[in-house]
Order: structure tokens, then C-alpha cells, then sequence
């Protein structure tokens, strides 16, 4: 059974504190293993890409070219999907599309009362990769909140890199890219896709950044390249937070705990509940639910060695819960979610009312699903279309605008103890003051 927990209890306190410093995840030592191979292909490219794809995918191929997913094979996987799942990635695509757009920004630029021009503009990543898990589940949707984002900032190549366990990838997630427009599709996957396309290879081109969730070793690797690249967040097991008050359904809720549950035996399903009863009966529904999920081992496994229930006197005590939990996924299933949703400082995403399950988010609402874990939504946000871009200023002085400022410039520089700094202001403000004296013609501008 999940842990339980009263707010009313003595020691609630010291049990909390314990489950905030609980590991969701006992991270895999992997690193000497990463760090051999980003070496090797590094230094060997091509050839250690095809090697290493052998040895862990069992995919053999002849050189590094034969990993890339053609065209042909592409058109074969759209047509080997239902049409009702081709709408339904058809329909996700859209809606992801449509919120995405609004987060494009507007550039500044704006003289102020010194006659200083001041501005910022944003720009595309050139280029993105985009991990996608493969292996022992299909994940269209990753596909989607990845690449959908990337190609509204107008990135100008998008490739994916996907592992092909046996060589084989799901028809779901070839057509997701394509729906998606995703330009290159590479049958490569752990800590070798992401060396390949942070140091480049002979077939394969480096990229900018590097975004989407992964094993152990695909996190371990996008922290060794960070720098040469850029990268996403590093994607901790999922995490699902559930406010509820005493009218939900009981399975409702406890079919929203092990949505999440059932994606790692290390994902953290939490339960906050004003109502002992009613806490006893999600926990119950859970048990009955558990017996009809493929994957209930994993689900299980979740719920009762990371799983917990919180027992409040009142949902009014939830939101500092919340935010030192800050979950990834927060469902507020109660009559209050508007006014607790205010009180909210630190959560990933949040989730309105009974018939708002995470689920929907996951896939179709519209805001990304790539979320902050590891209670990391203190200090960032989930994957969006500024994630593909980068933010410039400006700056434009003239005569009598670096004549306002410069000065002031000048003393900071000297200062510091850096007298280039402040040699390269004195002279144009030597210049600047002759010509305010009228002892040369117009000052440059």
C-alpha cells in the first residue's frame, strides 16, 4: 500500500520532510559507460555508430547511411496505422500547433529618455534533434510535443533520433513525424544518438540542441555534452499530485494516480484528499483497477513503494504542500480548483476539475507535455517554442546618447580595473564634447 500520511497526526512533519528527500529514482551509475561511449564516437564516428547500435539494438546494418528511415518506409508506416489513429495524431498535431503559436514573443524595440535604441529580437535554433524512446513502448505524443514546438519557431532541420530494438520502430511514431514534419529520421538510440548528433559523424550532421526524455544513459549523456550542445531538461520518472475532495469518484482518481503509475516502477503518484473515507476508498478502487492494466506490475510497483496518500483537515492546507512537492502534474478535482489553483506557486502543469484527468494533456489538449520532474518546477518551466529559440538585445547609441551615458560607463569600467573599457568610452566622449563645443563638424553616428 502507498504511504499514508494526517496533516493531524504527530509527526507528520518529520513524514513529509522524508518523502520530499526520497530519490524518485536511484539514478543508474552509468556514467563510465556513457563517457566510453561518447568517446568512441567522437573518435570513431560512423564506425562506432554502427557497432554500438549492433551491440545494444541487435540492429545490424552495413555502414551509418543505412540507419536513416526513408522515405518509402515512412509512407508505409502511415499507411500501416488505423485512420482513426492518423486523425487522432492529425487532431493533437493541431491543437499542440495552435497553443504553440501563442507562445511566440514580440520583439522590443524602443528608444528610452536618453535617446538610447533598445531592443530584442528572437531567433531559431538552426538545427534540433529529437529523442524519442523506443523499445518496450511507442510514444507518438513525445514525437509531437518535441517536434511541433521546434517547427512553429521556424528551426530550420529537425531530426529525430529513435532506437529500433531488432530494427523494428512503431508505424505510430514514423507517422507522428511525419504529421509532424520532422526533415531526418535516424534508427539510433542511448548515450551513441546523442554523441552522434553532438559531435557530428560522417553521415550524420551535429546539431544545436538536443531535446526529449530518455533512459539512464540518454541522461547522462545530454549532461556530458551539455555545452557543445544545448539540451532540453533532464527527465526524472513521471510525477502526478491529485487534489481531491470528498464528491470525485473515488476510481476516477484512482485511475488518474496509475496513469501515471503504470509509466515506471519510479514514478511518484500522491494523493492529497480532505476526507479519511474517501482516501480509503481511492485507495481500494486502486486495488480493483490494478487487476485490469496490462501493466500492472509496473503500476503496482509504483503505487506502493512511491506512492502515498495525505489525509488534510482541509484542502486550504493543500497549496504549501504543493509547492514543496511542485509536481510535475497537478489535478486540483475539487469544487475549489480556481481559487487553489492562485495559491500555486510551483507545479508543472495544473489541471481544473473532475473532468480534467492528466491524461488529456498528455495528449491532446495542447500545452506541452515535456514537464519539469524532480520537484525542478521550482526554478523551470516544460518544454515550449522559446525552448527552440534565442533571445538577442540591441543596442544603438549616438553622439548625445552615449554622451548621457557613457560617463557613467567610464567610472564603472575604471572602477573595475579594466582601463580598455574605459579608454574606448573616454575617447568617443572626447569627441562628443568637442563637437559640443563646436570645435568640429557633426559627430559621427
Amino acid at each position: 500500500m502507498p504511504a499514508r500520511l494526517d496533516m493531524g497526526a504527530a509527526g507528520f512533519e518529520e513524514r513529509f520532510a522524508a518523502l520530499l528527500a526520497r530519490r524518485l529514482a536511484a539514478e543508474a551509475d552509468v556514467g563510465e559507460d556513457v563517457s566510453r561511449i561518447l568517446r568512441e564516437v567522437r573518435a570513431r564516428g560512423d564506425d562506432a555508430l554502427v557497432e554500438l547500435t549492433a551491440r545494444y539494438d541487435r540492429f545490424r546494418v552495413a555502414d551509418a547511411a543505412s540507419l536513416a528511415v526513408t522515405a518509402a518506409e515512412r509512407r508505409a508506416a502511415r499507411t500501416a496505422c488505423p485512420a482513426r489513429l492518423i486523425a487522432a495524431i492529425e487532431e493533437a498535431a493541431a491543437r499542440i500547433a495552435a497553443f504553440h503559436r501563442r507562445q511566440i514573443p514580440a520583439p522590443i524595440s524602443f528608444r528610452d529618455r536618453a535617446g538610447v535604441r533598445l531592443g530584442e529580437r528572437w531567433t531559431p535554433i538552426d538545427s534540433v534533434c529529437i529523442y524519442t524512446p523506443g523499445g518496450t513502448a511507442a510514444y507518438p505524443s513525445s514525437v509531437l510535443m518535441n517536434a511541433v514546438p521546434a517547427r512553429i519557431a521556424g528551426v530550420a532541420r529537425i531530426a529525430m533520433a529513435v532506437p529500433a530494438p531488432d530494427g523494428r520502430l512503431a508505424p505510430a511514431v514514423l507517422a507522428a513525424a511525419d504529421i509532424a514534419g520532422i526533415d531526418e529520421i535516424w534508427r539510433v538510440g542511448g548515450a551513441q544518438a546523442i554523441g552522434a548528433f553532438a559531435y557530428g559523424t560522417r553521415t550524420i550532421a551535429p546539431v544545436d540542441k538536443i531535446t526529449g526524455p530518455g533512459n539512464a544513459y540518454v541522461a547522462t549523456a545530454k549532461r556530458r555534452v551539455f555545452g557543445t550542445v544545448g539540451i532540453d531538461l533532464i527527465a526524472g520518472p513521471s510525477e502526478i499530485l491529485v487534489v481531491s475532495d470528498a464528491a470525485s469518484d473515488p476510481e476516477w482518481i484512482a485511475a488518474d494516480l496509475l496513469s501515471q503509475a503504470e509509466h515506471d516502477p519510479q514514478a511518484q503518484p500522491i494523493l492529497i484528499a480532505d476526507d479519511a473515507t474517501f482516501a480509503d476508498a481511492v485507495e481500494a478502487a486502486a486495488e480493483t483497477l490494478l487487476a485490469r492494466l496490462p501493466r500492472a506490475d509496473i503500476a503496482r510497483r509504483s503505487w506502493t513503494t512511491q506512492g502515498a496518500v495525505i489525509v488534510a483537515e482541509s484542502l486550504d492546507d493543500a497549496p504549501p504542500l504543493i509547492d514543496r512537492l511542485a509536481p510535475e502534474h497537478l489535478e486540483l478535482a475539487c469544487e475549489c480548483a480556481e481559487a487553489l489553483a492562485e495559491r500555486v506557486r510551483h507545479a508543472g502543469a495544473i489541471f481544473f476539475g473532475r473532468y480534467t484527468p492528466e491524461a488529456v494533456g498528455d495528449y491532446i489538449a495542447g500545452p506541452n507535455h515535456v514537464l519539469p520532474t524532480s520537484r525542478s518546477a521550482r526554478f523551470s518551466s516544460g518544454l515550449g517554442v522559446l525552448d527552440f529559440m534565442k533571445r538577442t538585445t540591441m543596442i544603438g547609441c549616438d553622439a548625445e546618447a552615449l554622451a548621457a551615458i557613457g560617463p557613467s560607463a567610464a567610472i564603472l569600467a575604471e572602477a573595475e580595473g579594466l582601463d580598455a573599457h574605459a579608454l574606448s568610452l573616454r575617447l568617443r566622449l572626447d569627441r562628443v564634447g568637442n563637437v559640443d563645443r563646436g570645435e568640429t563638424g557633426r559627430a559621427p553616428r
